[in-house]
């Protein structure tokens, strides 16, 4: 039996979606804590009404600049959830959510 050489071209893209929103008011979390879609503005400006729910890819949230743990939130399309987290965050201080979603064509 002849060798064969099979080549394979797998392409993968990414979309990227970013969500700021800025304290107006000192917010306390705990476990179950939720900051609601509506209160983010998206890339453009444009206030949110929702989050793309990801199927193929991940969220990052990052607070006041800093990449949060995968584990201390969930998303869905209408909230950011925190799980087992206990903070303090000020007036002021900017959370921004990023959904990269991944399509892999072949």
């Amino acid at each position: 039996m002849a060798l064969s050489i099979i080549n394979i071209h797998v392409n993968v893209t990414g979309t990227s979606t970013r969500f700021f929103n800025v304290l107006a008011a000192p917010l306390a979390i705990t476990d179950g804590t939720t900051v609601a879609a509506t209160t983010f503005l998206d890339d453009s400006g444009t206030a949110a009404t929702a989050f793309p729910v990801v199927v193929n890819g991940y969220y990052n949230l990052y607070i006041n600049g800093v990449l949060q743990e995968g584990d201390a939130y969930t998303v869905s399309a209408t909230e950011i959830t925190f799980n087992t987290v206990t903070a303090s965050l000020s007036a002021g201080t900017p959370i921004v959510l990023e959904a990269v979603e991944l399509v892999t064509t072949i």
